[in-house]
């Protein structure tokens, strides 16, 4: 028999029942070395499937401390001024602008300003004293003057102080702090005129206001006889415009402009008296306007009242100005804002009277708006402008 004699020569002696046997143990002999194969197999299986696990945890454990090395190099939010008013002493009336921007901003951080006269205050406003940061990492605020100008960077529910001795210190949802002297070494500061009796400052900055328009300081300035001169002048192949803003907030009252002669101005001139307020969650920024302009079109009517946004049907109301100089007005009122252009100079009086409006609906309240008079290009225009523009204010005047 094969398997027998396989069996013999494992082992030659015995009888062939013991024979016999011994074929069952050969057969566990043979079965014992397969066996022995398939344990050291699984052995080494198993080891590989160990050295694969620990490999894999060594990963694991060199990707999460290269993920928090990774964290802790991340440099924390930072603030910087890019624009700080002069240092003066501070009042309730006077305003200016301040701006900067934020490196490694988060999304919900915003900003609270401080001015510090005598004690540091919450700007613009106590019930307005957040500033948002705009998606360039920018921000634009105004702010009362003083000696000292504070930005804190905020998380979201973070509530500041009104009025406080001593700024918060990083902590307890302040995430960053920068404090300047006003008028700081490497921050641009407005220059300003007179006009009036009061103190306005002139734009430098460009503004996306018509299209998007350069600004030159040189384009506003005032005679000998106080009058306001604003002018559209081309500077190196490109338009620069005129913008002045009055640096103080009067909030309800009436606003009046003694203008000269608008009428000649070219379709894509644009000549405007309006308020304006950085603050508070306004989307149209407070906004009200008499506006001088055919806005490209020589058809048109020459001019408008508005109270912002201009989509709203009943927000405008358009007219024709002649020549001549004339007074622009309105008084504005809690929920009211009355519109009135009149001949001649004589600002008390309704003879003459070229035009007239009301508005009831979407009057803005009262912020830390502030008036502006500007004269810039409507860069939709069919066609463009060719000789420039100059506009001359005679007064204006405020009554309560």
């Amino acid at each position: 028999m094969r398997v027998y004699q396989d069996c013999q020569r494992t082992d030659d002696t015995g009888p062939p029942r013991t024979k016999l046997t011994r074929i069952a143990h050969c057969r566990v002999r043979v079965c014992g070395c397969r066996l022995d194969r398939w344990k050291l197999k699984a052995a080494v299986l198993q080891a590989l499937s160990e050295f694969i696990r620990t490999g894999a945890l060594l990963l694991f454990l060199c990707i999460l401390a290269g993920g928090c090395r990774f964290r802790q190099s991340v440099p924390a939010p930072s603030i910087e001024f890019t624009r700080v008013p002069p240092a003066t002493e501070g009042g309730p009336d006077r305003l200016d602008i301040i701006q900067g921007r934020v490196i490694g901003a988060r999304p919900g951080l915003q900003i609270v300003l401080y001015a510090r006269s005598g004690a540091w205050w919450v700007q613009p406003l106590a019930n307005e004293a957040f500033t948002s940061i705009g998606p360039d990492s920018k921000w634009t605020n105004s702010t009362h003057v003083g000696t000292e100008y504070a930005a804190l960077l905020v998380e979201p529910g973070y509530r500041p102080a009104v009025t406080t001795d001593e700024l918060p210190t990083l902590g307890s949802g302040v995430v960053a702090a920068v404090i300047a002297k006003g008028g700081s070494s490497g921050a641009a500061i407005s220059k300003t005129l007179s006009f009036s009796g009061y103190e306005w400052r002139i734009r430098d900055a460009p503004s996306s206001r018509g299209g998007w328009n350069n600004y030159d300081a040189s384009n506003a300035w005032t005679d000998s006889s106080g009058a306001l001169h604003l002018r559209i002048v081309k500077v190196s192949g490109e338009w620069t415009c005129a913008e002045v803003t009055l640096t103080r907030s009067f909030g309800y009252g009436t606003y009046s402009f003694v203008v000269k002669d608008t009428s000649n101005l070219e379709p894509a001139a644009v000549f405007s008296m309006f308020t304006w307020d950085y603050a508070g969650a306004d989307p149209n920024h407070r906004e009200m306007d008499i506006e001088i302009s055919r806005w490209g079109d020589p058809t048109s009517k020459k001019a408008q009242f508005v109270v912002k946004p201009l989509y709203v049907p009943g927000n405008v109301f358009r007219f024709t100005v002649p020549s001549g100089v004339l007074t622009q007005s309105f008084r504005w009122e809690p929920g009211r804002v009355s519109y009135r252009t009149t001949r001649g100079s004589n600002t008390g009086s309704s003879a003459g009277l070229v035009a007239e409006h009301v508005f009831t609906s979407g009057v803005p309240a009262h912020g830390a708006e502030s008036v502006r008079i500007n004269l810039y290009v409507f860069r939709g225009a069919n066609s463009p402008l060719q000789n420039g523009a100059e506009v001359v204010v005679e007064k204006f005047e405020y009554l309560p």
